[in-house]
């Protein structure tokens, strides 16, 4: 929101020159601001969910690149608190290993995207989900899939944020 400093009268008494100028930052904030609100549930922007994956969380691999097993190392984004591990949630990122699968997947650094998880979260029409398992798939870091089909649904909140898992999900909860 705009600061009430720009809503005061103290502008009025500025020379014509330099209240225009601040009229026009006014205006441009508000265009940004409007912009910025009719996003709606599109890329970029995610309501606050239960993270239920916590640093050193085994989750299946649902996708068909070979890997059985997805070792969460870390998560994308996590600013974080003394001692508390970070956590992840349906549509974070996260850097993972491959526990189990083929060979030449394992013992490396790859980024990952959760898709499902077995916490509850409140969706914001008050509906609680939750899946039977903890699953991600394999992307690059800028998000495509490293691999071509997903197995099980996936989470509308991962597939808002995420187009390429969502083309490639079978079915969207």
């Amino acid at each position: 929101m705009l600061s009430r400093r720009y809503k005061s009268r103290k502008h009025s008494r500025l020379s014509p020159c330099i209240r225009g100028r601040v009229k026009g930052q006014i205006e441009l904030l508000q265009d940004v601001e409007a912009r910025l609100a009719g996003r709606g549930g599109t890329a970029g922007n995610k309501f606050r969910m239960s993270l239920g994956l916590p640093v050193a969380a085994t989750v299946n691999c649902a996708d068909n690149t070979g890997a059985k097993n997805l070792y969460i190392i870390s998560v994308k984004g996590i600013k974080g608190r003394l001692n508390r591990l970070p956590s992840a949630c349906v549509g974070d990122m996260v850097m993972a290993t491959v526990k189990k699968g083929k060979p030449d997947l394992r013992k490396k650094v790859m980024p990952a995207v959760i898709v499902r998880q077995r916490k509850p979260w409140r969706r914001k029409d008050g509906v609680y989900m939750y899946f039977e398992d903890n699953a991600g798939v394999i992307v690059n870091p800028k998000g495509e899939m490293k691999g071509s089909a997903i197995t099980g649904p996936i989470g509308k909140e991962c597939a808002d944020l995420w187009p390429r898992i969502a083309s490639a999900a079978n079915a969207i909860v």
